[in-house]
């Protein structure tokens, strides 16, 4: 979707009523049929795309999905595709959270029939018969709130390197977050891995990609993006943009997947260009 046809998107978000810890949510309307056509920038959470119009097609290399679908943290080179008046409500899961709710996600794409079998189907269609976003809002939140409690909650060491990689910006060095919590290097390396799917390291890369993404969206040049973030130069930046979405940093700064944050997701937080 080009960035000017956001004028036809309605976005809700929900009441603080409706909000639980490491989940946000956010539902979209287009009010008028267009084509949408969209790249889908890593972001540093395992996200739900619940289709509530039946009409939205992703496609990675290799792979296509129709519908509802979970979408790991890495799930490099992604598009979203449909035509006419959709609607769909976008989950987004702190790797902790999905751990809880989902175990372990992958950077890939997966259908979420796959993922919660026949509760998916049961949960679209009482979706789509609400009313309101605001009664969206509230079953979705009890139908989340109930899978939470459904398996083991992750370490607290993993959910603490969690936290100070995201706070930190992906700058906090991993042997350094290792001694914080007494762990060896090692452990910490595999027990991150088993419950987030995902190695420190690439998580600390992800969480700085992402804050330098949202600063190439709000407008700064690439070079001053690349000393605030922590990148070596603004060669390492381009690298880092083009690993984690196969565009440049110029087309990044315009992708519409990132300016539709400021308005489904206003608040403040650490990987958000402040």
């Amino acid at each position: 979707m080009r960035s000017t046809d956001w004028a036809l998107v309605d976005v809700a978000v929900p009441q603080p009523s409706n909000r639980l810890p490491g989940i946000s949510m956010a539902g979209f309307h287009q009010r008028a049929p267009a084509p949408v056509d969209i790249a889908m920038v890593a972001h540093p959470a395992v996200t739900l795309l619940v289709d509530l119009s039946q009409g939205i097609v992703y496609d990675t290399p290799g792979r296509r999905e129709r519908g509802s679908v979970v979408i790991g943290l890495l799930p490099g080179d992604l598009r979203a595709t449909s035509w006419g008046v959709g609607e769909c409500l976008q989950i987004r899961l702190e790797p902790t959270a999905a751990a809880a709710m989902l175990g372990e996600v992958s950077g890939s794409l997966a259908a979420l029939e796959d993922v919660w079998g026949r509760d998916a189907g049961r949960a679209e269609d009482r979706l789509r018969a609400a009313a309101s976003w605001d009664e969206r809002f509230t079953i979705a939140a009890e139908i989340l709130g109930r899978r939470l409690g459904a398996r083991p909650p992750v370490d607290p060491e993993v959910a603490y390197t969690w936290r100070r990689t995201l706070t930190s910006r992906g700058r906090a060095r991993i042997d350094g977050l290792a001694d914080e919590i007494g762990w060896s290097r090692k452990r910490l390396w595999s027990r991150f891995r088993a419950q987030l799917g995902i190695t420190p390291k690439r998580a600390a890369r992800l969480v700085r990609f992402d804050h330098a993404a949202h600063l190439l969206a709000a407008g700064h040049a690439a070079a001053d993006v690349a000393a605030q973030s922590g990148y070596v130069d603004q060669s390492h930046l381009h690298r880092e943009v083009r690993a984690f979405t196969g565009l440049t940093p110029a087309a990044v700064a315009s992708a519409p997947w990132l300016a539709i944050d400021d308005v489904a997701w206003p608040a403040p937080s650490p990987t958000r260009a402040g």
